[in-house]
Order: C-alpha cells, then sequence, then structure tokens
C-alpha cells in the first residue's frame, strides 16, 4: 500500500479544499492515487456534513453588498482560516450578503432565500460543508438604509472586492447621494474599523455599562480624598472622556487627529444616523491548533 504523507494529505487539501481527515481517508481508499482520491471526495455527497456541525466556527469571511442607499453585511464563519481562502466558499459568502440586500437581515428569512445555484443559502451552506469537509454557519447579517443619502461599505484588507475579515457599514442621510458623501461615507468606515465605537451617540450608550464606568470612577475619585462636590466635577469630567472613547460622533476623526467626527459630518451636510461593525469571529472562543501538527496527526493516523 501506499505511503500517505503529509504533503499528499496537504496536496489533495489544496486541490479540493476538504477536510484533512476526509482528505487522509480518501487517499487511504484510493491507495495514494490523487485521482482517485479526488474522485472518492466528489462522491461522498451530502451525508457528511452532519458531522461536522459540534465544531467550532470562529474563521471565515465578512462581506458586504450595497446598491444606493441601501447595502448588507454577512458574516459566515467556518472551522480554519483556510477556508476563507477557498474560491467557491468567497462566492458563496457574497452572494449571501447580495441575497441579504434584498431579503434584509432576519437570518432565517436569509437562509429561505434562492441563490445563482438554484439552492436556498441553507441548502447551499450544507453542500460546502460536505464538499470543503468543514463546519461552516452563517452567523449574523446586517442591513442599513437610508430614505435619502448614502449607506457606505468599507471591507479592511480586502482580499477581493467586499470581502474580508473586518467590515463596516455606515449610514449617512443627505438631501441627495453624490461622490464625496460615498467618500465621506467609507471613511467613517475606516474610522469605524480602526476605533471600534460602541455607539453612535451619547443618547445610545449602553445604560449598564455607562453606570459601571461611573461606578469605577467615583471610587477612583474618592480614593484622592477630595471633598465630594469635587469629586462629582472630577466623575463628570472622565465621564466626558470616556464618551470620547466609546462614542462615535464624540470621537476625534482618524484622519486629521483634531476634529470631532460630528463636526465633520455636519460640515458635509450630512447627518450620520447608524453604522455597523463586524469583525470575524468576535465573541467567538476559538481552538487553539497548530495546523502543521494537525496535518501530521492526519498523515500519521490510521
Amino acid at each position: 500500500m501506499a505511503e500517505i504523507t503529509a504533503a499528499l494529505v496537504r496536496e489533495l487539501r489544496e486541490a479540493t479544499g476538504a477536510g484533512m481527515m476526509d482528505c487522509k481517508k480518501a487517499l487511504t481508499e484510493a491507495a495514494g492515487d490523487m485521482e482517485g482520491a479526488i474522485d472518492w471526495l466528489r462522491k461522498k455527497g451530502l451525508s457528511q456534513a452532519a458531522k461536522k456541525s459540534g465544531r467550532t466556527t470562529a474563521e471565515g469571511l465578512v462581506a458586504v453588498a450595497s446598491e444606493k442607499n441601501r447595502a448588507a453585511m454577512v458574516e459566515v464563519n467556518a472551522e480554519t482560516d483556510f477556508v476563507g481562502r477557498n474560491e467557491a466558499f468567497q462566492t458563496f459568502v457574497q452572494q449571501v450578503a447580495e441575497a441579504a440586500l434584498k431579503v434584509g437581515d432576519d437570518l432565517e428569512t436569509l437562509k429561505k432565500a434562492t441563490l445563482a445555484s438554484g439552492r436556498t443559502v441553507a441548502d447551499e451552506l450544507t453542500h460546502l460543508i460536505a464538499t470543503i469537509g468543514e463546519n461552516m454557519s452563517l452567523r449574523r447579517a446586517k442591513v442599513l438604509s437610508v430614505p435619502s443619502g448614502v449607506v457606505a461599505s468599507y471591507v479592511h484588507a480586502a482580499l477581493r472586492p467586499g470581502i474580508g475579515k473586518i467590515g463596516v457599514l455606515a449610514a449617512l442621510e443627505a438631501p441627495s447621494e453624490s461622490d464625496a458623501l460615498e467618500t465621506l461615507g467609507r471613511q467613517v468606515g475606516m474610522h469605524v474599523a480602526a476605533t471600534r465605537p460602541a455607539a453612535l451617540d451619547v443618547a445610545s450608550v449602553d445604560s449598564d455599562a455607562l453606570e459601571r464606568e461611573r461606578s469605577v470612577l467615583i471610587e477612583q475619585a474618592r480614593a484622592s480624598g477630595k471633598p465630594e462636590n469635587i469629586i462629582e466635577k472630577m466623575v463628570e469630567g472622565r465621564i466626558r472622556k470616556f464618551y470620547e472613547e466609546v462614542v462615535l460622533l464624540e470621537q476625534i476623526w482618524v484622519h486629521d487627529g483634531e476634529s470631532r467626527v460630528a463636526k465633520i459630518v455636519q460640515q458635509a451636510g450630512a447627518k450620520l444616523v447608524g453604522f455597523e461593525r463586524f469583525h470575524l469571529g468576535e465573541g467567538i472562543e476559538k481552538d487553539e491548533n497548530d495546523f502543521a501538527a494537525e496535518v501530521a496527526a492526519a498523515a500519521g493516523s490510521k
């Protein structure tokens, strides 16, 4: 029987996008013949997909799609960064974003949307799980729109247009759409990607987060031994600083380092009414694996 080496497993995975253990099994079944292993993987069908469902999906891609005064953003997760470089997966994520643009960001509705293949989003995802060999999930979606103006999108370090690991939507209301407004929206997106604001304006700051911050600041101020009236002023000053850190409109514009975001938007004759930032895998506890060691282990397994 031909030796199934780590290099052979890696070569098959790169050729097919299938999971390493599936590649190892395919090569074993095909006695080391690459073409035979590829055929074996193609014949597996959808029955393999269910076996992947318990695996952690913290990698994948974020994609955006837009038209006029409306834009959508989705996050689709997979187990490894390898899948994010798979062309079929990239195409799928982009199509899901385009579907969200049409049907909205309710996940259950989005899963029922029909793609170019004729399959629904849910069925296409199941198909990819089977053919690529990793668990995947449609994690979240967001659609923003304005009655007049633009909803601009920005993808940081895009792998291809509209696809990457950090995406931002920025909704700007204005009397009309313009290239200048689109450029401003993109700049807002870049700003949000860099600064990670938690709220659009002071009024929308999470009340629990604000109270926690105030409680900490009060204790810190009291430790200074100052009178209560002075402490109150100290706390209010620090709360203003807190707003400057977490509120988008109160932040300093990263593009000039001195103006407030609110002022920049106002000078453009627009109103920033919403934003959304997706950072791939944010909040998901990841499994730490050494990819090289995993390949070697797969090749050496019986």
